[in-house]
């Protein structure tokens, strides 16, 4: 008997007929001799109506009471799940995050899970019951009800495969699988059948919206095998797991982009040891990711800074730095919204030349500057003008014939 995981998204559940098709499958699933755990996100469009209504009610919203109310969307659905179930002849029970319990650091709405109490799932499992959990919540030291942030139910499920030992994390979304891009730009992507962590890493780093990076780095570290596939059909998905030989072989695995993305340049800031820690600093402590960072060469003493960060985090990162250039001397800072990235990814880049030139040459030829570039081992990523994001996607695609059987 294998300990399955399963996550549903939010368009896997987003009615009470698409519950009941899941209720079917995570029946099949036990019917085949497996312990099943499922964690479910809220039904589609529901988290965005809570956001909106905490919106109306005050500006910004408190922290804590907005991760009250965006965290009952998840309640709905798994007392519906639990209750298809029954309805089906298999015993099942739901947990919220705080009975499991599912704990958490107190930095709300971007809670980070710290660890995850077993003894509850496992003495229901052992009862013969399918055991139902949020995706997207836990609760601080303190008792406060907490959310992991938009896209958290995968990190949920990936970290309680990780706590049980689970044999497989299944990830049930609305598309097959991984793709080489997104179909909606390229109709000629093609599914990826496995792919490694990092590969995994990078692309969800960077924009692909399948995995939520934290999930990735849980499966990742415990080793836990995630199978990407579809809630209405039965084709096969995309594995992430360990790095093999095969995957060497594939020099580009895929292109990706993300348009939350802004730029920010510091002007004219003094150039001299312990500037970029005060710049930097205050940012890491309001929990906004920094991306790219360069530096131009010092004239006379001063220099440029400039970076990106997630565009939903620009007015706060601004907050922040307004005074800090004030307080160095910077003589301006200067924003752009209108931009995003595009990259692309694979283990075989460690080994192959020329890929940076080759996706350098193919923006150039339709005419798309780039603003900035970062590099890793397995990645290279532009920061272009977001209105040729598309365009851009379509020809590093084509450039890097990635709709081939073998790329």
């Amino acid at each position: 008997m294998a300990l399955v995981v399963q996550k549903y998204g939010g368009t896997s559940v987003g009615s009470t007929e698409k519950i009941k098709h899941v209720a079917s499958r995570v029946k099949r699933t036990r019917d085949a001799g497996n312990d099943v755990v499922v964690v479910v996100s809220a039904m589609a469009g529901e988290t965005n109506k809570l956001v909106d209504l905490c919106n109306q009610m005050m500006d910004p919203p408190d922290p804590r009471e907005y991760d009250v109310v965006v965290s009952t969307g998840e309640q709905v659905t798994i007392g519906l799940l639990a209750m298809a179930l029954k309805t089906m002849g298999q015993d099942a029970i739901s947990l919220m995050g705080f009975q499991v319990p599912i704990h958490t650091d107190s930095v709300y709405a971007k809670a980070r899970i710290s660890r995850i109490e077993n003894a509850k799932i496992f003495d229901n499992l052992k009862a013969g019951k399918v055991v139902v959990v949020p995706g997207f919540q836990g609760i601080d030291e303190t008792g406060n009800v907490t959310t992991l942030g938009r896209g958290g139910s995968d990190t949920s499920a990936v970290a309680l495969a990780a706590a049980l030992k689970a044999d497989s994390c299944e990830i049930y979304t609305d598309v097959e699988g991984i793709y080489t891009t997104d179909p909606n730009i390229v109709p000629e992507a093609r599914k990826i059948p496995k792919i490694s962590y990092d590969e995994m890493l990078e692309m969800a780093s960077l924009g692909a919206k399948v995995l939520q990076i934290r999930s990735v780095e849980f499966a990742k570290k415990y080793n836990v095998p995630l199978h990407v596939r579809s809630t209405f059909t039965e084709t096969e998905g995309t594995w992430v797991t360990q790095e093999d030989e095969d995957m060497e072989q594939v020099v580009v695995s895929g292109v990706t982009y993300d348009k939350n993305e802004a730029k920010v340049s510091i002007l004219h800031v003094p150039d001299r040891p312990g500037i970029a820690a005060k710049i930097f600093g205050p940012i890491a402590g309001a929990s906004i990711n920094v991306d790219m960072i360069i530096q131009n060469i010092s004239i006379e003493g001063f220099t440029d800074l400039t970076f990106t960060v997630p565009r939903t985090d620009l007015t706060q990162a601004l907050r922040i730095v307004e005074p800090i250039g004030k307080e160095i001397g910077a003589s301006e800072i200067v924003t752009d919204d209108s931009v995003a990235k595009v990259s692309i990814v694979g283990t075989g880049m460690r080994s192959h030349s020329g890929i940076a030139s080759k996706m350098f040459k193919a923006l150039a030829e339709e005419g798309i500057n780039i603003m900035m570039i970062s590099t890793s081992e397995i990645k290279v990523s532009c920061v272009i003008e977001s209105k040729y994001t598309e365009l851009a996607v379509r020809v590093l695609h084509q450039a890097f014939d990635l709709s081939g059987e073998t790329v």
